[in-house]
């Protein structure tokens, strides 16, 4: 065999070694081996670490929040690195610390397009750290994680205090929605934000196929306990639930116990969380 003919074959191993490496990369980046993580900082507040490791802030009432633990009321940084931020709408119980956490971390704020919008013209976040999305439109924040927004029964508006008067000001933000998180490994949450009962529920479970659903319970501005059980035994029908949006406000009187009792007969599974609690799935 020349020199010429045993570099070129040294040449096509290497390129074949290099490629089928590369294949094992990409596998491994797309089937990551980790769990999912779970933290309740109240109301519908969470911080999600993904089985890749991405850490999300969903709706994050932390520094105003009454349930919020105490470490993150003292400190937003004492979250840790935050890659992305998602808010469902903007009323200041999930709006909340969503613009110092995004802008602490140099992190997009994802949220319903004309909540963004006021954001942006109101001088509370830089245009840079934001993306404005609608119900049905799908991004994709980080590498192997998709969101989808999906419809919320329930309103949006951005109390913003005006600087310059020193006065409060009221702010159409859009539409409320609600969020199919889809993780590295598959693994789907549907955050439902603020919603009442509507029928679509169904549709949206059957098309997306949620493993886990977070559902407000308190009642007044979104469903109460029996809603919420009804919505999860006749349209939903997740393996998992976990209720949210209640114990925080006094006007939210749903509690823990009636929607457990509401859902004594279920086949799905409830998960009652404690705020500060972390779980892993």
């Amino acid at each position: 065999m020349s020199i010429c003919s045993l570099a070129k074959h040294v040449l096509r191993l290497l390129l074949t070694i290099s490629c089928f490496m590369g294949f094992i990369s990409f596998t491994h980046a797309q089937t990551p081996s980790g769990k999912t993580q779970l933290q309740w900082l109240g109301q519908a507040s969470f911080k999600l670490t993904s089985p890749g490791g991405k850490n999300i802030i969903i709706d994050p009432w932390i520094t105003g929040g009454p349930k919020a633990p105490t470490i993150y009321k003292k400190d937003l940084s004492a979250l840790g690195k935050v890659d992305f931020v998602l808010v469902s709408h903007g009323h200041v119980d999930h709006l909340g610390d969503a613009p110092d956490i995004a802008k602490l971390n140099s992190a997009v704020l994802y949220g319903p397009a004309d909540m963004i919008t006021p954001l942006i013209t109101l001088g509370l976040m830089p245009a840079n750290l934001t993306h404005r999305f609608n119900k049905s439109g799908s991004i994709l924040p980080a590498q192997g994680i998709k969101v989808t927004a999906v419809r919320a029964d329930h309103s949006s508006l951005i109390v913003f205090n005006n600087p310059t008067t020193n006065k409060n000001e009221s702010h159409p933000a859009g539409e409320a929605v609600g969020y199919i998180i889809q993780l590295e490994n598959g693994f789907k949450i549907w955050h439902m934000g603020d919603t009442g009962l509507f029928s679509d529920m169904k549709f949206i479970s059957e098309y997306y196929k949620p493993d886990l659903v977070l559902i407000p319970i308190g009642g007044n501005f979104t469903m109460d306990p029996v809603d919420a059980a009804y919505a999860i035994n006749t349209l939903i029908k997740p393996k998992m639930v976990i209720p949210i949006h209640y114990n925080s406000n006094p006007l939210t009187k749903g509690t823990l116990a009636e929607f457990q009792e509401a859902m004594k007969s279920s086949q799905t599974k409830v998960i009652p969380m404690v705020e500060g609690q972390t779980l892993e799935f």
